[in-house]
């Protein structure tokens, strides 16, 4: 796996290639000279989480033969502060599920994406507390799982 950066300006806009030519922008804030022209790095890596977790969850949803009509996903970093490297202590995933969907198929998918399946998952783990839940439906939001430094092993 490989990307390359190319510098876009004078500041710190860059973008971002993979093998396949696919690209995105990535910049500062303007505090550090930046011009808010794409994503920051720590919000890749929240881009990074729900990317993976919601491969999972789908595909494991549509083995189950579960019929999704809509799915989205919330991701939510709360950064230690104040400090340098100001690292992710907390990160909440919300799953939001609509179609006919099994609840206890939906909570199993999630389970096994957070505590098991997602490469990101396993990596920010060993810094950050991570938490997911899920709405089906337009209901509550129901907790799923916890996993980090601090909880105990899911294996």
């Amino acid at each position: 796996m490989n990307i390359h950066f190319e510098r876009e300006n004078n500041a710190v806009h860059l973008v971002a290639s993979n093998e396949d030519g696919h690209q995105v922008h990535l910049d500062g804030s303007a505090a550090i000279g930046g011009e808010n022209k794409g994503f920051r790095p720590m919000q890749m890596l929240l881009v990074g989480l729900g990317a993976c977790t919601s491969m999972d969850v789908i595909s494991v949803l549509n083995k189950q033969q579960q019929p999704i009509d809509h799915y989205s996903v919330d991701v939510q970093g709360v950064r230690t502060s104040p400090g340098i490297p100001s690292v992710f202590e907390h990160i909440h995933v919300l799953f939001k599920v609509k179609g006919d969907v099994l609840e206890a198929k939906l909570a199993r998918a999630i389970f096994l994406s957070m505590s098991k399946y997602c490469s990101v998952t396993r990596m920010l783990e060993t810094k950050a507390k991570i938490t997911s839940a899920y709405v089906l439906n337009g209901g509550d939001e129901v907790p799923v799982t916890t996993v980090g430094p601090d909880e105990p092993s899911n294996e």
